[in-house]
């Protein structure tokens, strides 16, 4: 059974930032995990992976980035995601404010966190990575828009997996392997998986073209590298 709230303020200080909750029910302490959304806001589907995350014995924060704001159309996704693209550093500082919230509750062990996100998630998942010296491993999944040449690469400091699909027009193959080299390159435990067969958003049953075999793959590796490097 799991535990869940929808009114968790990330700041206490400002009545903004909140997040959503889910943790299992019990007195244990538990590794946290940031979850970071796709375009569509904190959806079902998004509600979904977190519980699924605490089943495995996580206490997951999903940051609502929106401020309450669901899209259930893709062009009311894209005005959203216009929005945040236009204020980047206000949602990079809002993960941060979940993941400090979760490195604080005494409930959460150790004071390493992990990060998971997806499509926009994956982009801030991986920016996060890049900056923020807390994490225990993040996992971005097709997130786009990461130009290595731009990114500091050289301040990751925890294991990554880095999820894409072969069919994902919205990301090049060629910039995944620029990712994927600058990776290498500086020396990172980073793994960057490309599933044959499979599109953008492909876990997503609901909005992406979901990918049976490609989404249980990653999702198992996603699950055994937070259990490896966070429990």
């Amino acid at each position: 059974m799991i535990v869940q709230s929808d009114t968790v303020l990330t700041d206490p200080k400002d009545s903004g930032p909140r997040g959503y909750l889910v943790r299992p029910n019990d007195e244990r302490a538990y590794p946290g995990i940031v979850l970071i959304q796709e375009w569509w806001g904190i959806e079902p589907h998004i509600r979904d992976i977190a519980q699924r995350l605490a089943s495995e014995g996580f206490v997951v924060m999903v940051p609502d980035l929106y401020h309450g704001q669901i899209a259930t159309e893709p062009d009311d996704a894209r005005k959203l995601i216009m929005m945040l693209r236009g204020n980047v550093e206000r949602a990079l500082r809002e993960v941060e404010l979940a993941a400090e919230y979760l490195r604080k509750q005494p409930g959460v062990l150790p004071k390493k966190v992990g990060m998971m996100g997806f499509c926009v998630g994956g982009f801030l998942t991986f920016k996060m990575a890049c900056r923020y010296p807390h994490l225990g491993a993040s996992s971005p999944w097709y997130g786009g828009g990461i130009d290595p040449r731009t990114e500091d690469i050289s301040n990751i400091n925890a294991p990554m997996l880095a999820v894409y699909g072969e069919l994902d027009h919205g990301i090049p193959l060629d910039q995944v392997r620029a990712v994927e080299s600058a990776l290498k390159a500086a020396g990172k435990q980073a793994e960057v998986r490309v599933y044959e067969g499979a599109g953008h958003a492909f876990l997503n049953p609901s909005h992406g073209a979901y990918h049976e075999a490609s989404a249980q793959d990653a999702w198992a590796r996603a699950v055994a590298l937070f259990k490896q490097h966070l429990v």
